[in-house]
Order: C-alpha cells, then sequence, then structure tokens
C-alpha cells in the first residue's frame, strides 16, 4: 500500500511538472509573438522558426532571452497576467537576438552577456513601464533598445565578445553616388526583408515566416503591417535611399511596428487610424537615419529607438485628436 501511495505522488509530481512546463513554454512563445503586439503562442513558433531559418543561434538565443525575461519576472513577482500574456518575454528576446547578432555568439562571455543583458530588460522593463505608465503610455520597445545599446556600445572593449565587425541590422549612412534605383526583386526581397528585420534577420525567407506569424492573428493585422511595409519603403525610395538598404530591409521594419501600434493596438482600427497609423510608418521612416547617424560614430546601431520614438509621440497627439480616440 505504501509503495502504491508513493507511485501515485510521483505521478502526480510528474503531471504538475508537466502541466508547469507547458505553462512556460506557452508563455515563452506569447513572449515572442509580443514583439508585434501578439499574444498568440502560434505566432511566436512562427517568429521563432524565422529565427532558426537564418541560423541555429539566433533561434537558440531569442528563445533563451524571453525564457530568462519571463522567468526573472515570475522570480520578482511580477503580475501573473503580464506573464501569462507574454508582456515579460519579448523585449527580452530581442535582446538575446542583439547578442547573437552583435557578439560572438559561441562564446560562453557572449551567453553570460547575453543573460544579464536578458535579465536587465526585465528591469529596464519594469522601471519603463512604471515611469511611462504614469502618463497612460506604453514601453514597447525602449527596454530592449536600453539595453542592446549599452551591450553593444560597451562591446568593443572587450575582446573575448566583439566580432570586430558591423552587425547585419546596422543601418549604414547613405553613400554619394549610391545606386538609388531599385529593380522588381530586391524590391519584393526587401519587402520580406522588412520583417524578418524586425527580429534584426534580413534573409527574405526569415521575414516570410514573420509575415506568416501575422497571418495568423487574422487578415487585418497582416494588412496593416503590409501597409506600413509598403510606406517606409515607398518613403525611403522616394527619398533617394540606397538600393543596398531597401532591399535588406532596413528601410521598412520600424515603419511596420509603428503602423501596427497605431492601427488596432493602442488605437481603435478605423479608416482614420489606417491614415495616422501610415503618416506615423513614414515619420518613422524619415527620422531613422538620424538614429542610425547618431549611433554610428560610437559603435552603435538604431534598433528599433524610431519606432518607439515616434510611436509614443502620434500616441501623445492623438489625446488631441478626437475623431482617432472616439470609439464612434
Amino acid at each position: 500500500m505504501a509503495q502504491t501511495a508513493d507511485a501515485a505522488i510521483q505521478q502526480d509530481a510528474a503531471r504538475r511538472w508537466t502541466a508547469d512546463c507547458g505553462r512556460f513554454a506557452l508563455r515563452v512563445l506569447r513572449g515572442i509573438g509580443q514583439v508585434t503586439f501578439l499574444p498568440r503562442a502560434l505566432t511566436g513558433a512562427l517568429f521563432a522558426a524565422a529565427l532558426f531559418s537564418a541560423g541555429w543561434e539566433y533561434g537558440l538565443y531569442g528563445i533563451g532571452g524571453a525564457a530568462v525575461g519571463t522567468l526573472v519576472a515570475a522570480l520578482l513577482g511580477v503580475d501573473k497576467e503580464r506573464l501569462t500574456i507574454g508582456m515579460e518575454g519579448f523585449n527580452a528576446c530581442l535582446v538575446g537576438v542583439s547578442c547573437a547578432v552583435f557578439l560572438n555568439p559561441d562564446q560562453l562571455s557572449s551567453v553570460l552577456v547575453a543573460l544579464l543583458g536578458c535579465a536587465a530588460a526585465t528591469v529596464a522593463t519594469a522601471a519603463a513601464g512604471r515611469a511611462l505608465g504614469a502618463w497612460g503610455l506604453p514601453a514597447l520597445t525602449l527596454p530592449f533598445c536600453l539595453v542592446a545599446s549599452v551591450v553593444t556600445l560597451a562591446a568593443p572593449g572587450f575582446a573575448r565578445v566583439w566580432t570586430g565587425g558591423g552587425g547585419i541590422a546596422a543601418f549604414p549612412r547613405a553613400v554619394s553616388g549610391a545606386r538609388t534605383g531599385i529593380q522588381l526583386d530586391d524590391a519584393v526581397r526587401g519587402f520580406f526583408a522588412g520583417f524578418g528585420q524586425i527580429f534584426l534577420m534580413p534573409q527574405w525567407y526569415a521575414g516570410a515566416l514573420v509575415l506568416a506569424g501575422l497571418l495568423v492573428a487574422g487578415p487585418r493585422v497582416a494588412g496593416v503591417a503590409c501597409l506600413g511595409n509598403v510606406a517606409g519603403m515607398a518613403t525611403a525610395w522616394a527619398l533617394g535611399e540606397p538600393a543596398a538598404q531597401l532591399a535588406d530591409g532596413t528601410s521598412a521594419y520600424n515603419a511596420v511596428l509603428v503602423s501596427l501600434a497605431l492601427c488596432g493596438v493602442f488605437l481603435k482600427a478605423t479608416p482614420r487610424t489606417v491614415a495616422y497609423a501610415v503618416a506615423g510608418a513614414v515619420a518613422a521612416t524619415v527620422c531613422a537615419p538620424a538614429f542610425g547617424a547618431l549611433a554610428a560614430p560610437v559603435g552603435g546601431h538604431m534598433f528599433t529607438w524610431p519606432f518607439a520614438l515616434t510611436t509614443l509621440v502620434f500616441l501623445v497627439a492623438a489625446r488631441s485628436f478626437p475623431r482617432l480616440t472616439s470609439s464612434g
């Protein structure tokens, strides 16, 4: 009888452990999905697949980052609802990916930097949420931008983590005489790469998987994202951005995020907010080279600073425009 009781206890403990692991995995995947404001495990799984398609290290660092951020937040007693919908995972996910992109991902020292950075992202998320929450504003990806900027600015001083070169997501300044015309195949590749660059991935096939993750949430979400992408690319092309930057997606990813934020996430999706989101996408595209130029002399990168700051400005401004914020 005692052996039977012990076996039952062990089986019950195993079931609880399995259930807890399942819940944690869902939180991690939702955290990856929250990079585009989508707390969906399937979306997160497709985003993770996009990272792995670009390289195993990007997938591991991205999933690991989301897991670390979620776990640290849980240990610190963050509200359970935030953990459940993945709000504590997306900034840490992006920090993890940035470490794989800009550091030497094969080094143990880089893993340690990534772990510390993802934990720091949790603290930065709480601080930004508390500070901006007083004005009813979201933290967005500001914690990621802050931590990743510090890491990339400091990394050249540490030979064991620095790769010695520019990252694949760097936003190069326009070069006089560079080709500004773009061929159809470059435009198509740039369109898909714009989605991949949300995760610092310039591969068109990674972007296609990210777009698939958006489609899981419905045609409206994907449509708004595509509209922002096209608006960003069109603006950059009209202003003479070099063809190489149009083709690798760096001209559009901030525009994609801005359009999603302003139409359907923080503002109700209406024809007016569609137009407002396009305006925000254009503004973020115009501002992006300024952030790249400011960071370039000290080895930094613009990350999603244009998205975060443009979105905050447009959200504050929207409070003065009742036709954007009214429920009617």
